[in-house]
């Protein structure tokens, strides 16, 4: 049964997207390699100090990987739920979805590129 109390229902939404997260994160091997990158690369900010913009760029490239990941996964599932034999239009959709989650990591990646080069060619 819905509650439609503001604070009680937003709480609730919290608690399912807390869910989400963590069915995500074990439970889908893309999301464990990219959160496990997120981790070192958060681990490498504080190792070289990163100033206050860097973080905030690289928190943002860190989510977007992890959001657009989701969403894929979500459409992968919905697709595989409605047509669980290999369907060329099917293909077609789950081959975006995963091609918007190329252009997000190749984003953070150049994000990482512009804070981390800098940085590393220091140490040699």
């Amino acid at each position: 049964m819905k509650d439609n109390r503001f604070v009680k229902g937003r709480l609730k939404s919290t608690e399912y997207s807390v869910k989400g997260a963590y069915k995500l994160i074990t439970t889908e091997h893309s999301i464990m390699v990219q959160f496990f990158i997120g981790i070192a690369i958060t681990i490498a900010g504080f190792y070289f100090d990163i100033s206050a913009t860097e973080w905030m760029l690289q928190i943002l490239a860190i989510g977007l990987v992890l959001a657009i990941e989701g969403l894929n996964t979500a459409a992968e599932k919905i697709a595989d739920f409605i047509h669980p034999e290999y369907h060329e239009k099917i293909g077609f959709i789950k081959d975006i979805a995963s091609g918007a989650v190329f252009f997000a990591a190749m984003a953070a990646l150049a994000v990482g590129a512009i804070i981390y080069y800098p940085k590393v060619a220091l140490l040699f």
